[in-house]
């Protein structure tokens, strides 16, 4: 499992799936959330806006990321 530290209270799926690298633009990321392509916390998630915080778990592309906060 791989770690991204936010520094706010949340963060929206689509800046986090590019922010990790895991897609190379925001029309990308809104493809592959439309698509059922990515889970967070065990469920698909079709909301590009979709807020996450602390302790959330995205998953995407066989990678499972863990949201959590810098100290």
């Amino acid at each position: 499992m791989l770690q991204f530290n936010i520094s706010t209270e949340y963060i929206k799926l689509d800046s986090f799936l590019k922010a990790v690298s895991a897609v190379g633009s925001g029309g990308e990321a809104k493809i592959v959330i439309a698509d059922g392509m990515v889970l967070v916390n065990g469920e698909t998630e079709l909301r590009r806006g979709r807020k996450l915080f602390t302790g959330d778990r995205v998953a995407y592309a066989g990678k499972v990321y863990l949201v959590e906060r810098e100290s």
